[in-house]
């Protein structure tokens, strides 16, 4: 097998990630990369906290998911949207997962920088982690699961985004344990409704992905860009596998021509040995005193003779 067939299986083998995880994925790379370069040192310039009520920068409520101050925090933080924000993209196609991804940012930041006023804190908080979370809240309130398994454990559904939140709020470093509570509270809340009177519905994503920036993300190749409708989305998502002739071994058998003709002796199709006398029936045994073949017409009164001549026996016993 040649390099270019390898990379070939391991495209159809490899999982296609969603478009739109990507592209927060990789705005959040761009924007690291042009504040290292510029060497931006004062870390609250896109974090949220009581400073964005105070001076009234309301744009840090939708930039916080995008910075990052470490590279640490960006790659684990990267990797946990794209290993938990990939299912709920899926669920609802790119474009109202963006739209959702804006909503449960801008509301997680409101809601933090309101208890940072309260606690009068000043603490301040960014990265993706707490959007994942707030996906992965959404995703279970969704899903017709009742159990989940995570490193061999089981527990109810509804308990995975609290156990991530453990988990990930360790992991990840310069991340704030008040904020990922309420982000899971947010996508909870989501999910229980309560925030569908500015939800993006199925028949406005289906004409919002028709215009020009979507347009353009449904050309990219290498990522996956998911419809909003839902028949599009099922047949993106599950496609129809038509599997081209002679692609799986198929049993040969012999035809009927071959069976009912009159010679009985063994024959083959196709490398397969076939019978007629087996398919077409159980016969008599020859008659070994060379009077024909025995007839069985008069057995059924119970008489036999052992030298063959039983229908003449038969016969006397009508």
């Amino acid at each position: 097998m040649t390099l270019r067939e390898h990379c070939q299986l391991i495209c159809h083998v490899a999982p296609v990630p969603p478009c739109g995880v990507v592209s927060v994925v990789l705005s959040s790379f761009v924007l690291f990369g042009v504040r290292t370069c510029l060497t931006v040192t004062q870390r609250d310039v896109f974090s949220v906290g009581a400073s964005v009520l105070h001076s009234g920068h309301l744009h840090r409520l939708l930039t916080f998911p995008l910075h990052h101050r470490t590279s640490a925090q960006l790659l684990l933080s990267a990797a946990a949207l794209l290993l938990l924000g990939g299912s709920l993209e899926k669920g609802f196609g790119t474009v109202r997962f963006l739209f959702l991804f804006l909503l449960l940012s801008s509301t997680t930041g409101l809601l933090y920088s309101l208890l940072d006023l309260l606690l009068e804190e000043q603490g301040h908080t960014e990265g993706l982690l707490p959007v994942a979370l707030a996906c992965v809240a959404l995703t279970t309130m969704h899903t017709k699961m009742t159990r989940s398994f995570l490193c061999g454990v089981s527990f109810p559904t509804l308990a995975l985004p609290w156990v991530l939140l453990l988990l990930t709020s360790a992991l990840v470093p310069h991340s704030v344990l008040p904020c990922n509570i309420i982000a899971v509270l947010v996508g909870w809340m989501h999910g229980r409704g309560w925030f569908s009177l500015v939800e993006l519905s199925e028949a406005r994503a289906c004409i919002l992905e028709k215009m020009a920036p979507f347009r353009l993300l449904r050309s990219i190749s290498g990522v996956m860009f998911v419809p909003a409708s839902t028949e599009e989305r099922r047949r993106t998502l599950l496609p129809q596998i038509n599997p081209a002739p002679g692609s799986y071994p198929v049993q040969a058998y012999a035809p009927l021509s071959s069976i009912n003709t009159a010679d009985t002796t063994g024959k083959s199709y196709e490398g397969w040995p076939s019978s007629a006398s087996a398919v077409s029936g159980p016969t008599s045994p020859p008659n070994p005193h060379g009077h024909g073949p025995a007839h069985s017409f008069g057995l059924s009164h119970g008489h036999s003779c052992s030298h063959g001549h039983s229908h003449g026996h038969s016969h006397g016993q009508l």
